[in-house]
C-alpha cells in the first residue's frame, strides 16, 4: 500500500495517475477537500481508499503492509501569512510522517521546495551540507526549509527523500487559483483578451519579461518521484527543475504559439508588496540527482508547454 498526501492538488493526483499508469491501485489518497473543486482530480483515479488528512493517524495505528508514503500535501501558497498554520500544516504534519516512516521502514519522499533557497544568494545547490545557509523570504519557505534542517539533525536523509520543486506547470492544476502556473494564466488571458500581462523589471539589470525561472514539466516531476519511489538506497534532498533558466517572455510567448496565435504581451508593474521578496533568477543544479542514478532528460519548454496547452487545456482541461 502506498500513501500519497494532497491526493486531489496538483502534484499529488498526477502521482496517482503515474501509479495507475505503472498498474499500482493499492493506494491510500489522502486530502482535505472542504469546499472547493479540487476533488475533480480524483474522479479518474483509482485508489483503495480516501482518508481526510486528521484521519491519517488513527488508520496507521493499525496499518499493515504499507510500503511507501508520498507526502505532497502542504499549504502551499507563498502569500500565506498565518504563521502557526504553517508551522501545523508543513512543518509538524511532516514531521509526524516522517518518524512515522522511519520507525516503521517505510519509503518516505516529501515535498520541500525551491522556495528554501529564497533570493539565491547562496545558489541553487542541492548539497545538503550547506542548508542552514539558506535564507527563504517567506513563511511557506520557511515552514519546508525548517524540515529539511530538523531531517538533517536527526540523520534522517539517509534514509529519506525530499524533492525540491522548481516552478512546476502542467495538467491538474486547473483549482489552484493565484497559485497556478503562468502557462495556466496565459493561457486564460489569451482566450479572453487576446493578450498577457507580466510584471516589469524593477531591476536595472533585468529588462521587461526577462526575469528568469527554472519551469520543470509535471511529467518529468513524476519521472523523478517513480525513479526515488524504485531506488529506496537513493535518498537525501533533491534539486526538481529542468536544470535550465527561462524567461517569463519565453514562457509566455510559447504559450502563444502552442495556440498558434501572435504573441501580443503588456508589461505591468509589480505591487510594491512583493518587490523586496522577488525572485529574479532561479535554476536547479541537477547534478546531484544525475549523479544518484536518474539519467532522463527534462522536458524542452517549448514542448512541454506545447503537450500541456494541445492535449490537456484546448482538449477542454483534461486531466492526466
Amino acid at each position: 500500500m502506498i500513501i500519497v498526501t494532497g491526493a486531489a492538488g496538483f502534484i499529488g493526483s498526477c502521482v496517482i495517475s503515474k501509479l495507475n499508469r505503472e498498474g499500482i491501485t493499492d493506494i491510500i489518497a489522502v486530502d482535505v477537500l472542504r469546499e472547493n473543486d479540487k476533488w475533480m482530480n480524483l474522479r479518474h483515479l483509482s485508489f483503495h481508499d480516501y482518508l481526510d488528512r486528521g484521519q491519517v493517524w488513527d488508520y496507521l495505528k493499525n496499518a499493515q503492509n504499507i510500503e511507501a508514503i508520498i507526502h505532497i500535501g502542504a499549504c502551499s501558497a507563498t502569500t500565506e501569512r498565518d504563521t502557526s498554520y504553517l508551522m501545523e500544516n508543513n512543518y509538524r504534519y511532516t514531521l509526524r510522517l516522517a518518524e512515522y516512516a522511519i520507525a516503521n521502514n517505510v519509503r518516505f519522499i516529501y515535498a520541500s521546495s525551491a522556495a528554501t533557497y529564497g533570493a539565491g544568494e547562496k545558489g541553487y545547490d542541492d548539497d545538503e551540507s550547506k542548508i542552514q545557509e539558506l535564507m527563504p523570504l517567506n513563511m511557506y519557505g520557511y515552514s519546508k526549509q525548517l524540515f529539511d534542517l530538523k531531517a538533517r539533525r536527526e540523520g534522517w536523509l539517509s534514509h529519506i527523500a525530499g524533492l525540491k520543486f522548481f516552478n512546476v506547470y502542467g495538467p491538474n492544476e486547473y483549482q489552484k487559483g493565484d497559485m497556478a502556473s503562468v502557462v495556466f494564466k496565459a493561457f486564460n488571458q489569451i482566450n479572453e483578451t487576446g493578450k498577457v500581462k507580466l510584471f516589469k523589471s524593477h531591476r536595472p539589470d533585468y529588462e521587461d519579461g526577462q526575469q528568469l525561472r527554472d519551469f520543470v514539466y509535471v511529467k518529468d516531476v513524476l519521472d523523478v518521484i517513480w525513479f526515488l519511489l524504485k531506488s529506496p538506497k537513493v535518498n537525501g534532498l533533491f534539486n526538481v527543475g529542468s536544470g535550465k533558466a527561462r524567461s517569463f517572455k519565453d514562457l509566455v510567448t510559447a504559450t502563444f504559439n502552442a495556440m498558434e496565435k501572435q504573441p501580443d504581451i503588456e508589461f505591468i508593474d509589480m505591487p510594491e508588496s512583493i518587490r523586496d521578496r522577488y525572485q529574479y533568477f532561479t535554476e536547479a543544479r541537477m547534478d546531484k540527482l544525475r549523479k544518484a542514478g536518474f539519467t532522463q532528460s527534462a522536458t524542452n519548454l517549448e514542448d512541454g508547454i506545447k503537450d500541456y496547452v494541445q492535449n490537456y487545456m484546448m482538449a477542454g482541461f483534461k486531466c492526466y
